[in-house]
């Protein structure tokens, strides 16, 4: 453990929102690294996914109602998203007290820069599954890294880990995904920076090309996807380049012409590192094009960090995916096949979509939007690609945004979406419904299933998403 490290361990730590994807991993590393760690979370407080919190209490977090009742010495220091609003129980009494206040984002980099070899994973889409698939590739190769990551790692669930969303490693090495949506990218200063590609979601085109070629320009390496025209824009910005793609003829790690297999859970090709010519046979369990290339991603990443790319490929062939990521739930009597899947923004659900076209069967897409304020920004995109992606034997269901309470506008909702969706018409028109109610979609859902039907649950910030698919597939048959 380093001296920046180790400086953060020296006092106790309040996390508000500690259930939370982007907190509870952090949470975790710095109770990993001997931290006295305690939180709360409106989600507990409401009941949700309550056997989170009774492992985080578990493994010894002192967990409080979201009444300020945690906040207890001016020597805590507060950890809070920029989202948390200053009226909430907890940044009130902090305040009285004089607690220093932290954001996710400065907490992590300080852990992040302060590791001798950082691998940050970047992009508009594919970055936790990257950064777990990288971090599969070091542990295999015996780095011991650190990971963290947004989303639960399969490779890395044991008894006494079933929200394995970090991993505390001895290594010199720590993997993350690091956020573009809130600027705080330009805190990381990597060995290793990987980047994905460059979309629309939560910032301006040129706000996000800024902010990727600023990461670019501070890394020692940059690997970067060349099929992604955005991103090949920005390679000039790199100090060391190692490129990435499956189309593109000039990528240092690609794929050899033809020899993609796909199937419906799994895909296998033949990686050609063109640096020195050698070919590579790849077995992956994950399906859809877009895996691919986040396989190439990580073994590009681990190319960076001296693993070589041999060994990144074989290690891959065990890697079992993440929660969430199209994580097929299961299959019922009848054969229809329910799927749990993080898609939330054009690109994400664009890639599930596209995955689960290129195999027969109707698609049944549910989507929960993951707030009022993403929806505003980004619905037409979303409706568009919904429009685009499906055909006239589909159907797409929309419930209401998300909400856990606060101030948000919600005055605009999932109808405006339907109605977009509905407004493309032309040769894939098909069926768009906004049912504003969750539980009345999930009756929907299973009065419309018929077998050979793909029911796809899609949606961003909301564990009990997991529960609904389950929910369906449970009572299908």
């Amino acid at each position: 453990m380093t001296t920046a490290s180790t400086s953060l361990t020296t006092h106790p730590w309040f996390f508000c929102g500690i259930g939370g994807s982007g907190m509870l991993p952090l949470a975790l590393i710095l109770r990993g690294l001997g931290a006295e760690v305690a939180g709360s979370d409106r989600s507990r407080d409401q009941g949700r996914t309550p056997e989170k919190f009774a492992w985080l209490e578990s493994l010894g977090f002192m967990l409080h109602p979201q009444d300020g009742s945690g906040i207890t010495s001016p020597a805590q220091t507060l950890v809070a998203s920029a989202a948390v609003e200053d009226t909430v129980p907890e940044m009130v009494r902090a305040k009285e007290l004089g607690c220093p206040r932290m954001s996710r984002a400065e907490l992590l980099s300080r852990l992040f820069n302060a590791a001798p070899q950082g691998i940050a994973i970047g992009g508009t889409s594919g970055k936790s599954t990257v950064t777990g698939m990288t971090g599969w590739i070091l542990t295999a190769a015996g780095r011991d890294p650190t990971i963290m990551n947004g989303a639960v790692m399969k490779n890395f669930i044991a008894p006494d880990a079933p929200f394995a969303s970090a991993r505390v490693g001895q290594g010199d090495v720590f993997v993350s995904e690091v956020d573009e949506s809130d600027g705080s990218i330009a805190l990381y200063r990597p060995k290793v920076a990987v980047l994905l590609n460059v979309s629309l979601d939560h910032k301006s085109m040129d706000e996000l090309r800024e902010l990727f070629g600023d990461f670019l320009e501070r890394a020692g390496v940059a690997a970067v996807n060349i099929d992604d025209a955005e991103s090949a824009a920005l390679t000039a910005r790199a100090k060391s380049l190692i490129t990435f793609g499956i189309e593109s003829r000039e990528a240092m790690i690609g794929v050899v012409p033809g020899s993609i297999s796909d199937g419906p859970i799994s895909q296998s090709a033949t990686i050609i590192d063109r640096r020195d010519g050698s070919h590579h046979a790849l077995s992956l369990k994950v399906p859809g094009r877009h895996n691919l290339a986040n396989a190439l991603a990580a073994i590009a990443a681990a190319s960076a960090a001296g693993v070589d790319v041999a060994s990144a490929c074989d290690a891959l062939g065990t890697f079992a995916g993440l929660s969430r990521r199209f994580d097929i739930i299961g299959t019922s009597p009848s054969n229809i096949t329910v799927i749990d899947d993080f898609g939330h923004n054009p690109e994400k659900c664009a890639a599930t979509l596209k995955t689960l076209k290129a195999h027969p069967g109707r698609v049944i897409a549910f989507f929960q939007p993951h707030g009022y304020g993403p929806l505003r920004q980004m619905g037409a995109e979303l409706a568009e690609t919904f429009a685009r992606l499906l055909g006239p034997d589909d159907v797409t269901i929309l419930c209401d945004p998300v909400y856990f309470g606060g101030t948000v506008d919600r005055s605009e909702g999932s109808e405006r979406i339907i109605k977009l969706i509905e407004s493309h018409g032309g040769p894939n028109h098909h069926r768009a419904e906004y049912v504003p109610a969750r539980d009345a979609c999930a009756d929907r859902i299973v009065s419309i299933a018929q077998p050979g039907d793909r029911i796809v649950v899609m949606g961003a910030r909301d564990d009990t998403l997991t529960s609904f698919a389950r929910g369906i597939l449970a009572r299908l048959d």
